[in-house]
């Protein structure tokens, strides 16, 4: 079968399976009474409770179908393992987090504290750094002023433990410092409906589209293969997570931080395995990395608690605060997203760190300019 077609038809399959797994999934939560508490929402508490968790049904689309798909074809015994290894790391992602949205909503016996979420996130990090799967060499965006030095090998730096096993501990640090970036960056936008998962439709289309330009010009047999596990993975998520925007922004369901951790696990992996796609994936979740950075700035400046969930100081709470309503926030962040993903596309690398430095003065400083204009001078 021809490779496109095969796409489109496991695109489709998606779309239906994503809908019934959504609609039964749903049913089970009411039925169940796991609903969110829309008083704790100051612009919501006049709405019914939705079913709350509803992203683990993301996940489970995903375990379903790609273990259906990946298990039929022929795979090169290092993407099985690779395959393998997101698989298990997805499932324990999906239940730990799920667990804190039980207790979220008081249906759970115990609670995951900040801290062992933040050491979890690390052990994923880790996990995927010693493997195969690890941000293994860079580009210098000193290259246009040292010619031979455009790629930066991160793995010439390394332990080696034994004859068959060895830890690149650069790539190391830097996937776990990729991973821990991308979790909180995602799960700290997720303050107005459908904001966290538009961003991350954007973000998973326009890896789609590079690999599918890498796919085209690169007919190596390990530039194809990639590309084809990076393509049929995103062909199962993109439409149901597309379905569940339009849930958490109609509040059909609240999705929960089972499916804002699962999404930022599968983002953070694809745009490693993609081709290094690590500087466009971020300049679509830039915006969310700076804000996340301010915030937690902002908070030990203060002597608070950096881990410590707020709605005052992250970028669409302070958006609010001068009277801009969910829609045009969702609005403004998508448009900005997507801005940004263009200009990557098209600057060098020192455009690239200007483009970052410009991202850095919207966020910090945008509320402020709006509230000038506002206020006409």
């Amino acid at each position: 079968m021809n490779f496109f077609l095969e796409l489109i038809l496991l695109f489709l399959t998606s779309c239906v399976s994503s809908y019934l797994i959504m609609q039964f999934g749903i049913f089970g939560l009411k039925k169940a009474h796991i609903l969110d508490h829309p008083e704790r929402y100051p612009a919501e508490w006049k709405r019914a409770p939705a079913p709350y968790g509803i992203g683990i049904f993301v996940f489970l689309n995903f375990f379903i179908l790609s273990l259906f798909v990946f298990t039929n074809i022929d795979l090169h015994s290092i993407w099985e393992r690779k395959y393998y290894i997101l698989l298990i790391l997805a499932t324990c992602i999906a239940i730990i987090s799920f667990i804190d949205d039980l207790d979220t909503i008081d249906r759970s016996w115990f609670s995951v504290h900040p801290l062992i979420r933040l050491f979890f996130q690390i052990f994923i990090g880790a996990v995927i750094g010693i493997t195969s799967i690890k941000i293994s060499y860079m580009s210098n965006i000193l290259g246009g002023f040292l010619p031979g030095k455009d790629i930066i090998e991160l793995s010439q730096w390394a332990w080696h433990i034994s004859d068959t096993f060895t830890i690149y501990w650069v790539p190391l640090i830097f996937t776990i410092i990729w991973y821990v970036l991308v979790f909180n960056s995602l799960n700290w936008s997720d303050g107005v409906p459908g904001l966290t998962w538009g961003l991350s439709v954007i973000t998973l289309i326009i890896v789609a589209v590079l690999s599918i330009k890498l796919y085209l010009i690169d007919t190596s047999l390990a530039s194809q293969e990639n590309s084809k596990f990076v393509l049929r993975t995103l062909m199962i998520l993109i439409p149901s997570v597309i379905l569940l925007t339009y849930y958490d922004i109609t509040r059909k369901g609240i999705m929960g931080d089972s499916g804002t951790m699962f999404l930022g696990f599968i983002i953070a992996t694809l745009a490693i395995i993609a081709g290094g796609k690590i500087a466009t994936a971020s300049s679509v979740l830039g915006i969310y990395f700076i804000d996340a950075i301010y915030v937690i700035a902002l908070r030990i400046y203060n002597w608070k608690n950096p881990l410590k969930w707020d709605k005052i100081h992250h970028l669409h709470y302070r958006l609010m605060q001068i009277g801009l309503n969910t829609t045009t926030i969702r609005s403004f962040i998508y448009t900005l997203a997507f801005f940004f993903w263009i200009a990557a596309i098209f600057l060098d690398r020192i455009g690239k760190v200007l483009l970052f430095l410009l991202i850095a003065i919207i966020v910090i400083f945008i509320t402020k300019i709006l509230t000038l204009k506002k206020e006409g001078k």
